[in-house]
Formats: C-alpha cells, sequence, structure tokens
C-alpha cells in the first residue's frame, strides 16, 4: 500500500552543525533559556535533549548557584543517556562526568537505591541519574526541603499527569509548591494520550518553554532525504501478514502488539518464535550478547536478530548491553520488543518502525517514529508502517476495530501535521489595534478575516501547543465519528472543533477561544493541501478546491473538512464489504445533533432545496444529504416541543 504521508526534505545540516560551545541548533535554543527556574524543552527524538540538559545543569552548578543535578528517567536504559561526556573538547566549559556510585540506572532492588539518592543529598557529589520509580519512592524518604537549591530534570515528562494516581505528577507538585529547586523538563510531545492534562493551568504557567519542531530537526539533517507513514490492513494473524511487509534488507524495529490489544495472539513468546521462523531457520543464539543468529529463508544470508520481548532478565540484559554498545550498521538487523526500544532508543542505522497494531498515545507513536529518524550514512529514506486488523463485519467487535482503524489514520494524519513545514498566517487587512512584528516569508500566508490572538495566553496555545492541542481534536469520539464526510465541515469547524478548545482550556475567552479555532483549523487545511505555483501565482489545492493563494478567506476554509483524508484513504485501501461495515459502523454512532450544527445547516437545506427542487432524503446514499434531513426532523421536533410549552 502506498504511504499516507511522505515528507521530503532539504539535508541543509543545520540541525547537526554546532556553535563554538559545540551546541546543536535546539541545543543553543535550550541554553538561551537555562536561567529559568522551570524550564520545558519540547523537541523531537534525536534533536540533542540528553546534552543539552547536560549544558544547562553544568552552567547551573558552575554559574547559578545551584548545588546538585538529579537526572530521572523512564527506564534504565535511557540512563546511559547521560553517562560521562566529553564536552570541554567541543568548546564548552566543562565535563559532564557523573560518579558511576550515583548511576542508579542499575540492575538492583528499589531499596538500596532510595539509600544511595539519600547518600547522595547528603555527600558532595553533585550529579545523580535515576529512574521515575526510584525518585517516586526516593520522595517518599525525603522532606522537598532537601531538594532547596537543586535541579531537578524529568527525561519523557509526559509520562507526569495531575491525576492524583500519578505519583510521578505529586512529586512535582509537591517540588515546586515546597522548595526551590529548579526543574527542567523535557519530552518529544506533550500529550499523553488520556485526557489527563500533564500539569495544572497555573503551574504550567511557570514553565518557560523552549520549542523545537520535527521539521525543523529533520530538514536539517545531512543524509536523511526523506519520511514515508503507511499502513498495511491485515485479516486473520498478524504473524501470518507481517512477512508482506517485512523487508529483511531494512534495518528494522518491530513493535509486537500488547497482549491486552485486538491485535495480540495471547501469547508474546510465540510470536516472536513465529515471526523468527518467518524469516528463517535458527542456526544458534550467542550465549555471550543474547543475538539469535538466523539463517534466511528468502536470501541465505544470516541475519542478526535482537528478541527484547523474553522476559529473562539475565537475558535481557545481554542483549540490551550488546544493542548500547552497537557501532557498526552490521551489527544487528532486527530487532522484535514489546514495550521497550521506544523512549530513548538509539539505533541510528534503523530504516523501518514496523509497529502492529494501534497505539492510542500520539506521544507513542512520536518515539516510535523516533528509532528510524535518526541520520545515518546508510539511509536515505526513514519508514514506518502500522500493521492494522481490518474490521470483520460479522464480528461482535467491529465497532471497536472500526474506531481504532480511524484513529490509526488520524494519528498519521496528525503526524503529517507535525512533520510538515511550518506556516505563518496573518490577516489580510489587519483589524485596528492588531499588531505584528513577525517577518513574511514564502510560508507566510495572509488570509482574509482571520483572527490574531489577542492574548497572551492565546499566544502561548498557538505557538507551544498547536500539535498537541490537534491530537485532542483528532483523538476525540465525537470528531472521530464526524471526520469520515457525513457531519458538514462548518459545522467540525465552528461547533466541534472550539467546543473542544473550551474542555482544553476553559480559562479562555470566546475571543480566545476563536483566535485559537481559526489557527487549528487554517493550520489544518493548508497542512494537508499543496501549494503549487502556476507562472508568476501560486495556488492551494485543499480539499476539492484550487484557489489562488491570493484570495483565500477564512469563510473558504471552514467549509472545508480538515480531516477528510482520513476516509479517502480507508475508501482505497479496503475491500468494499469491509468499507461498508465502517460506514454503518459510524451511521450507528453519529453524534446527535444539537442547535448549533441545526442553526449552521438551515441556510445549507434552503439552498438544497432551492437547487433540487425537493427535501433532502433520508435515505440517500450521501451521508451529507442524510444529515441534512435529520437536521430537518430535529428542527421540526424543536419547533414541536416550543410549540407544547406555549
Amino acid at each position: 500500500m502506498p504511504d499516507i504521508v511522505h515528507v521530503k526534505y532539504q539535508q541543509t545540516g543545520k540541525s547537526k552543525s554546532t556553535n563554538e560551545y559545540g551546541m546543536r541548533e535546539m541545543q543553543q535554543k535550550a541554553f538561551e533559556a537555562r536561567t529559568a527556574q522551570y524550564l520545558l524543552i519540547k523537541a523531537p527524538p534525536a534533536s540533542g535533549k540528553s546534552r543539552a540538559l547536560m549544558f544547562i545543569g553544568l552552567d547551573k552548578l558552575i554559574n547559578q548557584d545551584i548545588k546538585k543535578v538529579i537526572v530521572a528517567v523512564p527506564e534504565r536504559s535511557i540512563g546511559s543517556s547521560f553517562a560521562k561526556t566529553e564536552l570541554k573538547k567541543y568548546g564548552f566549559f566543562a565535563d559532564w562526568e557523573p560518579n558511576p556510585r550515583y548511576n542508579l540506572c542499575t540492575p538492583g532492588v528499589e531499596k538500596s537505591k532510595v539509600t544511595a539518592f539519600l547518600n547522595f543529598l547528603e555527600s558532595d557529589e553533585k550529579i545523580l541519574i535515576c529512574t521515575h520509580a526510584t525518585l517516586r519512592f526516593a520522595f517518599d524518604a525525603i522532606d522537598e526541603k532537601q531538594l532547596n537549591n537543586c535541579l531537578l530534570a524529568i527525561d519523557e515528562f509526559h509520562h507526569v499527569s495531575v491525576d492524583g494516581d500519578n505519583k510521578l505528577g505529586l512529586v512535582l507538585s509537591s517540588v515546586m509548591e515546597k522548595s526551590n529547586a529548579h526543574v527542567v523538563a523535557m519530552t518529544g510531545s506533550f500529550f499523553r494520550g488520556d485526557s489527563v492534562p500533564i500539569l495544572l493551568p497555573e503551574d504550567e504557567a511557570k514553565f518557560t518553554k523552549v520549542k523545537y519542531d520535527y521539521y525543523q530537526q529533520l530538514n536539517g539533517y545531512e543524509y536523511l532525504k526523506s519520511l514515508g507513514i503507511g499502513y498495511h490492513f491485515y485479516q486473520g494473524k498478524y504473524t501470518s501478514a507481517i512477512h508482506e511487509i517485512l523487508d529483511e534488507s531494512k534495518k528494522t524495529i518491530i513493535h509486537i502488539p500488547s497482549v491486552n490489544s485486538g491485535e495480540s495472539e495471547k501469547d508474546k513468546y510465540e510470536e516472536v518464535n513465529r515471526i523468527v521462523d518467518g524469516l528463517g531457520d535458527l542456526d544458534y543464539q550467542d550465549p555471550d550478547t543474547g543475538v539469535l543468529y538466523v539463517k534466511s529463508k528468502a536470501t541465505g544470508k544470516t541475519l542478526k536478530i535482537a528478541d527484547l520481548v523474553h522476559d529473562n532478565s539475565k537475558d535481557r540484559d545481554k542483549i540490551q548491553e550488546y544493542l548500547r554498545n552497537v557501532s557498526s550498521v552490521d551489527d544487528i538487523d532486527i530487532i522484535i520488543a514489546l514495550g521497550m526500544a521506544k523512549e530513548g532508543f538509539d539505533w541510528p542505522y534503523c530504516e523501518h518502525a514496523l509497529t502492529v497494531g494501534y497505539r492510542g498515545s500520539l506521544t507513542e507513536i512520536i518515539q516510535i517514529i523516533g528509532r528510524a529518524t535518526r541520520d545515518s550514512e546508510n539511509k536515505s529514506h526513514s519508514q514506518f508502517t502500522n500493521l492494522i486488523a481490518q474490521p470483520d463485519a460479522e464480528d461482535d467487535l467491529v465497532k471497536l476495530s472500526v474506531n481504532n482503524m480511524l484513529k490509526a489514520i488520524t494519528a498519521s494524519l496528525l503526524m503529517e501535521q507535525v512533520l510538515a513545514p511550518n506556516f505563518k498566517f496573518k490577516p489580510k487587512f489587519p483589524e485596528e489595534g492588531e499588531e505584528d512584528d513577525s517577518e513574511d516569508d514564502e510560508n507566510t500566508l495572509k488570509i482574509n478575516g482571520f483572527k490574531l490572538p489577542s492574548s497572551q495566553r492565546a499566544k502561548d496555545i498557538i505557538e507551544s501547543d498547536i500539535n498537541d492541542l490537534k491530537a485532542k481534536v483528532m483523538q476525540d469520539q465525537q470528531m472521530l465519528k464526524a471526520m469520515p464526510g457525513n457531519v458538514d465541515p462548518e459545522v467540525i469547524n465552528k461547533v466541534l472543533i472550539p467546543k473542544i478548545i473550551k474542555e482544553t482550556y476553559p480559562d479562555l475567552t470566546d475571543e480566545e477561544v476563536e483566535a485559537v479555532r481559526q489557527h487549528v483549523v487554517v493550520d489544518s487545511v493548508v497542512k494537508n493541501g499543496t501549494i503549487e505555483e502556476v507562472g508568476d501565482k501560486r495556488f492551494i489545492r485543499m480539499a476539492d478546491s484550487f484557489v489562488n493563494i491570493d484570495d483565500i478567506n477564512i469563510d473558504l476554509i471552514d467549509t472545508i473538512n480538515p480531516f477528510q483524508k482520513a476516509f479517502e484513504i480507508l475508501s482505497k485501501s479496503v475491500t468494499a464489504s469491509v468499507f461498508k461495515a465502517i460506514q454503518e459502523t459510524i451511521d450507528a454512532t453519529r453524534i446527535t445533533m444539537t442547535d448549533e450544527e441545526a442553526i449552521i445547516l438551515w441556510p445549507k437545506i434552503k439552498n438544497w432545496i432551492q437547487k433540487t427542487g425537493e427535501q433532502p432524503s433520508i435515505q440517500s446514499f450521501d451521508p451529507q444529504e442524510r444529515r441534512l434531513a435529520e437536521a430537518i426532523i430535529f428542527l421540526k421536533e424543536q419547533k414541536r416541543k416550543a410549540k407544547a410549552n406555549e
């Protein structure tokens, strides 16, 4: 199946070049904000967040009277990202030199690690590295004041939330409230995948945000030219279908599904065995490294495979140690993982991230794609493929399957938004009092009727949180039912999207909501479109419209479904019977009519009757005509109720 998303990059080398201190572009941006007490760094995998923290941490220790730096990572394997690192030889004023005694990302029981954590606080040592779990356990044994004049750095910050059961979130809230500690939070995305915010608005407002986007990162590479995101739909067992898309000549990470998911065959070890058997015959397993040597059925070549699924801790430690020290493109060919090899896992040679089953969180998808988007001379193209089960029309779980398919596809459409170049939007004719000091360039679009944010709060949301807000919009249950074209685009853009914005940011005024709404809709529509030059004019193709960029206006954009690509993809990539099952499932769970939707549809109903000479039919095959017919029924019912109440 062809890619849903295919983005090309210019190989500028900018994101990898360094300044006189040895800092890459993202690290320079982060270092400029080094004096902030609370600093949030949002940057994609491979942009250099670990080293950015080293620069900031050392400056705080040497120049800002901070006494200690505590780095917390989600799992032990990521601790190696913060190992001893030479920085002086590249121009910085100090090296990162943690004492191995206080690297607590090692095998062992938590009790001894907590003791080591407490000893560290009493010692003269400056740097400690631990897991999120160790930080939580240690926090139970200390007073917040013991973290005064310390820097607490939390890697993969999206693991935090304000949920009362999220202990890492409680740790952070207490540290901010009851100590003068500095905090550096780092993440590839601020979106958790559930509805629980990471920080309370009042705490979030305290953070200085440094944002470096995915396009800046990938466009600035030396070797990578393109990235593709695609789907493969299958029926039956995934272990039988996976070899249709598993290209053994590509360095690949396979993420098998969770045992709780519909795609799982409920025996993760047997699933690994079937994948390996499909590739070839196991020759032997190296007793020292744990690498499986498999003779390929297709080519006769010996494949080196790492199995990170088996739970035997001794074997897993061996293979993880081997993978940590991979230094050549020939050291490993395929990695099979379940929950591992996502966050912070570094295998620059990886070309293909092959994921089985729907992933519920944008953050997880970004992390998985990030495994394949390291820049390396062995590849010019990176690929993410999601292997998804087709819904069976006869199956009782068809509703769940359809929901998962739609979520998976919309996640990819969202990744297209994240990976595409950024546009700046301005009103064509600014209103009185509207000020904008940003410079125009080829990615600046002037839109008639476009609203600039009037408050700093709305500006900050647009500047820092737009992709996370889009993630929330695209994964919303009502939106999923509306996306495939059975709801009028204006209802999506003017009713459903502002409703989600209000729920996400209840503190915004109506004027602020409208400015954010316009930006979300315009950015989504434009990034889903294509800009073409004809002579000396530029045109944008948005859905079925082909418009001169000089004539673009907000009213036109509001008539376009920003997400209709989702249904187009489905209609072209599944069988007619499956597609019918998908349509019927969506129809059966259609969102209820609201007054706001009926108000928007009423002029369209009148227009329909004027054009056709008859009312829209409830039996029509066109989902939008059916929706107009439903609006008539709704309005008649509202009128009847109003009369009854007179």
